[in-house]
């Protein structure tokens, strides 16, 4: 069913302290058909008031008017939040000084010797008026969602670590110990069937077994919960390198401040699930036989940079919907105020950077770079 209601008025306040050029607007805007209730103001004060008291969809005013100018009347204006856009409409002003009244922020202007085209003017402003409150809404609720998303994804990130520590702490406790209790079983057997060599090599064979599952439930634990964390950030991206280097054989070289990192706990649980992931990748798709890892807190700013001389990441890659590793690094960096970069080209290996800035003054720096 068509909607026939008819469109709502255009409500203008007129800054005007000539009647007759009040009437002329009026006639102009009925001539070109347009649906308006305005009324006129010659005082600031009232222009004050009015705006107070009721909402309009645009300001016209001339420019010379008893004992202030349009442009005082901008400035009151402009210090609203809500505030409809403002055309001036004037003869007493030449147009190079017109388009610098734009500059000021003020929507249009419109020579009073070409007042007809005053009604294209004042739908104009009033359309670029209204994109602007949708961008800035649209703004807003984006800025919004990305709050809320910053806050689920530090609440994830809080309860995926807690769990790991439980987890962790069930393997060392639970495995660790039933583990260990079967190397003194398997003990007490080797020592009691000297004589029977078939139980011997089976005694043998478990014992090997079970040497790789304490070593298996130990890594896990170190993945899960690191406790070498304690010891410090750096010592434990050292042992990672190290870990890393003894597993896949690839040659890894850790440069780090020798007295060491001293942040705190989830920074640092930040910065080594940093290079925990950018190692995993390194292993899983790098192809490459070298990766060096640079620590350092310089200048007030955490700066964890990973590279490897492998084959690089594709763009088209890094765009992948499920690129989920690198994606949560990027999210769990924010939730610390920081930020992560990756930079790579095919055949030109890749580095991965992690900074956080560990003071404010350190954040406003960076942030002032980033927007120069």
């Amino acid at each position: 069913m068509a909607d026939n209601a008819t469109p709502a008025p255009i409500r203008v306040l007129h800054l005007e302290d000539s009647e007759i050029d009040h009437q002329l607007v009026a006639l102009t805007l009925r001539k070109h058909g347009m649906a308006f209730a305005m009324e006129r103001v010659e005082t600031l004060e009232d222009f004050a008031l009015r705006l107070e008291q009721a909402r309009f969809d645009v300001v016209l005013a001339d420019y010379h008017l008893a004992g202030f100018t349009a442009l005082d009347a901008w400035a009151l204006l402009r210090t609203r939040a809500q505030r409809p856009p403002f055309v001036l409409l004037s003869g007493a002003i030449g147009e190079a000084a017109a388009v610098e009244a734009i500059r000021t922020g003020l929507s249009d202007y419109v020579l009073k010797d070409h007042i007809g085209k005053l009604p294209h003017v004042i739908m104009r402003a009033i359309e670029v008026w209204q994109a602007r409150q949708d961008q800035a809404r649209a703004d807003a609720e984006l800025a919004a969602s990305e709050r809320r998303l910053a806050a689920l994804t530090e609440h994830l990130q809080t309860s995926i670590e807690q769990e790991r520590a439980a987890i962790a702490r069930e393997v060392h406790d639970d495995i660790g110990g039933s583990l260990a209790a079967i190397r003194l079983d398997l003990a007490w057997i080797a020592r009691h069937s000297q004589q029977d060599a078939a139980m011997q090599a089976h005694t043998q064979a478990a014992s090997e077994m079970l040497q790789h599952a304490l070593e298996a439930s130990q890594r896990i634990m170190m993945n899960l919960r690191p406790p070498i964390l304690d010891q410090g950030l750096v010592a434990a991206i050292g042992w990672l390198a190290e870990a890393f280097e003894r597993r896949t054989g690839v040659a890894t070289v850790l440069a780090a401040p020798p007295a060491g990192v001293d942040i705190d706990k989830t920074l640092a649980l930040v910065a080594y699930r940093t290079a925990q992931e950018a190692l995993t990748n390194a292993a899983k798709y790098a192809e490459c036989n070298r990766v060096a890892i640079d620590l350092s807190d310089g200048e007030g700013v955490l700066t964890l940079e990973v590279s490897d001389n492998g084959r690089g990441i594709a763009p088209e890659a890094l765009a992948k919907p499920r690129s989920f590793g690198l994606r949560g690094l990027a999210e769990r960096a924010k939730t610390v105020g920081g930020w992560l970069d990756i930079s790579s080209r095919p055949g030109s290996g890749t580095t991965i950077v992690l900074s956080i800035p560990l003071d404010a003054a350190a954040a406003e720096r960076l942030a002032q770079g980033e927007s120069a």
